[in-house]
């Protein structure tokens, strides 16, 4: 019974619909696809395979370093994965979509949850280091049980969803193309954590510049439908 108690936590907070905000940022693709360089599904999935692997890379080692932590009780550690991640994003609306996200599900969790690693971190943030989204997560499924694979899991798969939700809006694309594109991203998951998992913050990395170009251009645009 603990392992369908898991099963249902890992899907209650990694639902790509629970209320952290992620609807409001479509994570560079507004501006990808107003520059032509996502145009149809292929480009999509293309596209949506680059940001899951940045986030893989990148917030996905500070997701497992954080959920290690936070089973040992170390809150120096999460702090330092907070700050591994805020001090990566090298674009304002990058920074403002990763702390948003992870303030509202520190708050959500708070409420569900209550007392809490992660709430303990929120407390001693102000005016420091930020609580950020992978963090959260990650803190926050070791605290339910949730184990480290299936968390990163979790956290892939939001990244992907953030884009194709996205992409419903801004392009000719249905549910069932983003349903599609997204059952290819995610047989890549495994891979990527076989790769991740025994890397460490100084490992961090999400080298993909056009996403960063893309997010500095958007930041300037006049008409915006979101916010990255």
């Amino acid at each position: 019974m603990s392992t369908v108690t898991e099963a249902l936590k890992l899907l209650q907070f990694g639902d790509s619909v629970f209320p952290v905000g992620a609807f409001s940022f479509s994570n560079g693709l507004e501006t990808a696809v107003e520059q032509g360089a996502v145009h149809d599904r292929t480009t999509l999935q293309e596209f949506v395979r680059t940001v899951t692997r940045a986030a893989a890379t990148g917030d996905g080692v500070a997701l497992l370093v954080a959920h290690r932590a936070a089973r040992a009780g170390d809150l120096d550690r999460i702090r330092a994965a907070d700050e591994a991640v805020h001090l990566r994003k090298i674009n304002e609306e990058t920074r403002t979509m990763t702390v948003r996200m992870g303030r509202k599900l520190a708050e959500a969790a708070e409420r569900v949850v209550g007392e809490s690693l992660l709430r303990k971190r929120v407390a001693e943030s102000g005016g420091g280091v930020p609580v950020t989204y992978p963090v959260a997560l990650g803190v926050l499924f070791a605290e339910l049980g949730v184990g480290e694979a299936d968390a990163f899991a979790a956290h892939q798969y939001g990244a992907a969803s953030m884009v194709l939700g996205a992409a419903v809006r801004l392009m000719r694309v249905d549910h069932l193309d983003t349903q599609s594109i997204l059952f290819a991203v995610n047989e890549r998951v495994g891979e990527d954590y076989e790769e991740v998992r025994t890397a460490g913050l100084d490992d961090m990395q999400s080298f993909a510049p056009h996403l960063d170009v893309l997010a500095g251009a958007h930041q300037h645009a006049h008409v915006r439908m979101f916010m990255s």
